[in-house]
């Protein structure tokens, strides 16, 4: 299984540890894999009878063929263990007869990016070996709160890898910030943004397609990966996250197998539900994606209207993961729609003007697979406080997702099994969950931690009860132009 630019066909295969070493492609396209493996009913049927490490270990061994499956079990078994997921990998709670919410959050940092970063960096391990690299991979990563602290807890102190992580200074929120600038490790560093999300990955991006920068890395040792979900090492693992959910509704008798079950994810950069696209494409029985969005509602006015436009109004909302308006991974749909070369014409358009227009037969294919929905912030608090009412605590992208999933089922009349992606615990962003149940004012997120516990019985997870115990390392806040100079100056480079 060989990858390929989703911008230029005709550039050179490279293996799938290529792939996860370079991260990003030459031309600045995305590397997606020369075709798409099949799963069958009879292997849907097998993995219903494994756990999710098999299950994960299983899927990724049909996509990265340079890895032996038993490399693949031992990563799996260790990133996916009950030490590290406490509650389990992708379990499943039901919130009514038809619709099933898969929590994708008990990891280390209580969001659903745990599920594919405690497993890359293993990949990137073995990667660097099955490559001969002797360089030292330097991860750059913009987050909008969740993937920041999930690739640092992934990546602190694993061997030739040095990583720094850029956020928005006021797109976060307190224990997101909190969950960084405490992060320990001492090949990790954090830095804030002046901005929003889109400054931090354009930055990114600006740095990984600039050549000089590679040259001056290049001479001291080191190269640019990435651990965004436009490296295929961080999305591949997403694509398990939907096969699992569907064995756990055959092997719990709520479908049959090979019946349909329909999937709904809160997206900004849109991995997440192209994972499920891709699990789709293998042969997983889903009829309906639901593309959930916040108040900035890119995604659902492309998916209704079939033009991306990105010149609009940004809005900070309670879902800050989902504030973004550059989806950098529904360039990999386009691709498999329309092919690389309307796909990178696409992208240029984007680049040069903001907005571009799908043709007409890719705008079909999205309509017979996507539907399009959003939340704004009052449906938001009124989907937390309904859904807590009926016995479901949530967070505030969840929330936006079952709010989506609603209206779908609404309109459409589908009552096809529902799977409703969950990203985060509640307690990620529990002011705003709190204030949505019962009006109340807090500072911070962290403030109203042992209120929810007290108001809602739930738990708190561990690593975000000891938050304010730990050290502040990382308080830097630098302007988006100054991120190159950042980098060297992180690496000890003139």
């Amino acid at each position: 299984m060989n990858y390929r630019s989703t911008r230029n066909i005709n550039q050179e295969a490279v293996s799938a540890a290529q792939a996860i070493k370079q991260g990003l492609c030459n031309d600045g396209g995305l590397f997606m894999p020369e075709e798409i493996p099949a799963l069958t009913l009879d292997d849907i049927k097998a993995l219903s009878e494994k756990d999710y490490a098999q299950r994960a270990a299983y899927i990724l061994s049909l996509f990265l063929s340079d890895y032996t499956y038993e490399e693949l079990l031992a990563d799996c078994s260790e990133a996916y263990s009950e030490k590290r997921f406490k509650g389990g990998a992708a379990p499943l709670a039901t919130l009514n007869d038809n619709t099933s919410v898969l929590e994708l959050w008990h990891g280390p940092t209580s969001a659903f990016k745990d599920m594919a970063l405690q497993i890359m960096p293993r990949l990137l391990s073995r990667a660097l070996t099955k490559t001969g690299e002797e360089r030292t991979a330097f991860i750059l990563v913009a987050t909008s709160g969740d993937t920041g602290k999930a690739a640092l807890e992934g990546y602190r102190d694993v061997d030739k890898v040095k990583i720094t992580v850029f956020y928005p200074v006021d797109g976060v929120s307190r224990v997101q910030k909190l969950q960084m600038a405490t992060q320990e490790g001492e090949n990790v560093s954090v830095c804030a943004v002046i901005g929003n999300f889109d400054d931090a990955q354009n930055g990114v991006k600006k740095i990984f397609s600039d050549k000089e920068m590679a040259n001056k890395l290049n001479e001291n040792g080191y190269f640019l990966s990435s651990a965004n979900s436009i490296n295929w090492g961080r999305l591949a693992p997403q694509i398990a996250y939907y096969v699992s959910a569907y064995c756990d509704l055959v092997a719990e008798g709520k479908i049959e197998l090979g019946e349909k079950m329909n999937v709904c994810v809160p997206t900004g950069n849109f991995g997440n539900i192209f994972a499920a696209y891709i699990a789709k494409r293998m042969g997983l029985p889903i009829n309906k994606f639901v593309c959930a969005s916040n108040k900035n509602n890119i995604l659902t006015t492309f998916l209704n209207e079939g033009t991306y436009d990105r010149n609009r109004e940004f809005f900070t909302t309670m879902s800050p993961s989902m504030d973004i308006l550059i989806s950098s991974n529904l360039e990999r749909l386009l691709y498999l729609l329309g092919g690389s070369e309307r796909t990178a014409s696409y992208m240029k358009d984007l680049a040069e003007k903001g907005v571009y227009t799908v043709d007409a037969d890719i705008k079909a294919a999205l309509d017979a697979e996507f539907a399009g929905y959003y939340a704004d912030e009052a449906e938001c608090a009124e989907t937390i406080k309904n859904t807590f009412k009926n016995g479901y605590l949530c967070d505030t992208h969840t929330a936006v997702a079952i709010c989506a999933a609603k209206k779908y089922q609404e309109h459409s009349g589908d009552n096809t099994h529902m799977v409703v992606a969950s990203t985060a615990s509640p307690y990620k962003f529990a002011a705003d969950v709190y204030a949505s149940i019962e009006p109340k004012e807090f500072t911070d997120d962290y403030e109203a931690l042992p209120c929810l516990n007290e108001l809602s019985g739930v738990g708190i997870p561990e690593g975000l009860a000891t938050l304010l115990s730990k050290e502040i390392r990382f308080e830097k806040v630098i302007e988006a132009a100054d991120m190159p100079k950042e980098v060297l100056f992180e690496l000890g480079i003139q």
